[in-house]
């Protein structure tokens, strides 16, 4: 299994990346986690838009979803569409609202994507068993594992300190976890991690190696990194563009 970064940084794109989006293959399988704004783009340098299998949103904030506009222009129009709509899977409203930010009218999208609502239940997809959990977020947000060749990714989504998420990476072999917020007093709960948040889930689920992504611009990556090695020391910072295998 491989793990490539699209984009990683946090809540929008940033001089160096785009938003959240991430491809994951096995045995000639693709499946793109997330596909935030400005990340298509990029996607493109990386694969062929046509090969990608599927579709996993975390959740239908922007930086992880926005770019499924473009998805579907380029499946519409470019002429090298599948031939068959592309599996998607994504919180409960996703067709609606992704086909609203697609064009005002709301017309639908299931010409381009097989939509499949997330419900917690675990599901085979291609080559990969696939086991979720809701995590602390404003809004609904699914982790997910992806299981396949014996070997196990986790990607946090969007999350706050959360027992389920830990729980979901017992054992994994690799964490991608969100480092959003800075270790500074006051931020609210329930939203994002702090880079030594993501170690402790780390620490505690067990894993293999901590990867960190979806920092902010405007935060310190190399402060989340070093607050995440306190407790976690092979914590690793994700590179745009950079492929893991897993």
């Amino acid at each position: 299994m491989e793990l490539t970064v699209v984009g990683c940084s946090g809540s929008g794109p940033g001089p160096a990346s785009p938003a959240s989006c991430y491809l994951v293959e096995h045995d000639g399988f693709r499946v793109l986690l997330d596909l935030g704004n400005g990340a298509f783009g990029t996607l493109q340098a990386l694969a062929d838009p046509v090969t990608v299998d599927a579709l996993y949103l975390t959740h239908l904030h922007a930086d992880h979803c926005l770019d499924v506009a473009p998805f579907v222009v380029w499946h519409r129009y470019s002429g090298r569409s599948r031939g068959r709509p592309v599996p998607l899977y994504a919180p409960a409203g996703a067709d609606r609202r992704l086909a609203s930010a697609y064009y005002g009218d709301g017309a639908p999208l299931e010409d381009v994507f097989d939509f499949t609502v997330l419900t917690g239940e675990p599901f085979d997809l291609g080559p990969f068993a696939v086991r979720t959990a809701r995590t602390a977020h404003p809004v609904e947000c699914h982790a997910v594992r992806l299981t396949a060749g014996g070997r196990s990714l986790v990607y946090t989504g969007d999350t706050g300190a959360s027992a389920a998420v830990v729980d979901l990476a017992r054992g994994a072999d690799v964490l991608l976890a969100e480092a959003a917020h800075p270790d500074v007093p006051g931020l609210p709960g329930g939203l994002h991690l702090t880079g030594r948040q993501a170690g402790e889930h780390a620490a505690a689920a067990g894993v293999g190696r901590l990867l960190l992504t979806h920092v902010p611009p405007w935060v310190d990556a190399e402060g989340q990194l070093a607050s995440a090695r306190e407790v976690f020391p092979g914590a690793e910072l994700v590179e745009p563009c950079a492929t893991y295998a897993v």
